[in-house]
């Protein structure tokens, strides 16, 4: 049974990789993605936190990009390509945990309010209903606020406030999957609440999870950026307080527009990488969407 099992696997996941390479953006967006990863995890072979001290670099001020210095200095002299590499370790950080948080969150909830119908499943909703109404970006400011600047409170802010989506979403999935003939068969044959949700809804839904995280990280990301920009950060450096920095020090007066531009591109690059590989796993990873295709 478990060479079968495991032979099934292969298949499957060789199909997946057979309908996943068809989409050219999506192979493009997972290049990019992988590149961007590779360079966080291994920034600290070659660089460490020092690059953003204000102190031990004495580079030029606002120097324009050169050969010496492909992205330019900031108001400090520090190089914006060593800061860049180093501050996504904090954006790619920050976007991971807080889709996670945010789908772990809308998972449950929204596993819960499909499964159990009557009023539990009603006030699950009436709760979602709520926190969706409510203005995320604001929201999440005002918890940053509250809860004071390091990285787990941005994630924890965001994750808080983005959940709602993927909750209505998997609740839609799983009033679908519980509508099938075979789970009236499991629940007539004893199955109890676990068993259903475990065996049956978890692994019908894993698919759509897998895309809406995807496209989850890529509005955490950015979402952390405008934290960042508004004054709610992290007291990391990232790709946001980047940006945050530019406009504190007056960047556009100096005409230093690749302070603002090269990280602004470092967000856009990684997200849309990131919007590509979801749309292209919906897409493959989706029957209707297959079949429309």
């Amino acid at each position: 049974m478990t060479a079968v099992a495991t032979a099934r696997r292969k298949q499957a996941l060789s199909r997946f990789w057979a309908g996943f390479r068809t989409h050219r953006g999506g192979v493009a967006g997972l290049v990019v993605l992988v590149v961007a990863v590779v360079l966080a995890l291994a920034a600290p072979l070659f660089i460490d936190e020092t690059v953003t001290s204000v102190i031990q670099n004495t580079g030029q001020r606002w120097a324009a990009p050169s050969l010496a210095e492909p992205f330019g200095t900031d108001e400090s002299g520090r190089s914006i390509l060593l800061m860049v590499w180093w501050g996504s370790r904090t954006s790619l950080f920050i976007g991971f945990l807080a889709a996670l948080l945010s789908i772990v969150i809308g998972l449950i909830v929204g596993v819960a309010a499909g499964h159990f119908r009557g009023w539990a499943g009603g006030a699950l909703m009436r709760v979602t209903d709520w926190f969706l109404v409510l203005p995320s970006l604001v929201t999440a400011l005002v918890l940053a606020a509250i809860l004071g600047g390091s990285t787990f409170t941005i994630i924890a802010a965001i994750g808080i406030t983005t959940w709602p989506s993927t909750a209505r979403l998997i609740r839609a999935q799983t009033l679908a999957v519980e509508a099938r003939p075979y789970i009236e068969r499991s629940k007539a044959l004893g199955a109890g609440h676990w068993h259903i949700t475990t065996r049956h809804v978890l692994p019908n839904v894993a698919p759509l999870l897998l895309a809406s995280t995807t496209l989850e990280v890529a509005s955490a990301i950015v979402t952390e950026s405008t934290l960042a920009f508004l004054g709610a950060s992290s007291n990391r450096t990232s790709w946001g307080t980047m940006l945050r920095a530019s406009y504190d020090f007056g960047a556009t007066t100096q005409g230093a527009w690749w302070y603002i531009l090269i990280p602004g591109l470092a967000i856009l690059l990684v997200v849309m990488a990131f919007t590509l590989v979801g749309r292209a796993l919906e897409a493959v990873l989706n029957p209707r969407l297959r079949r429309a295709a």
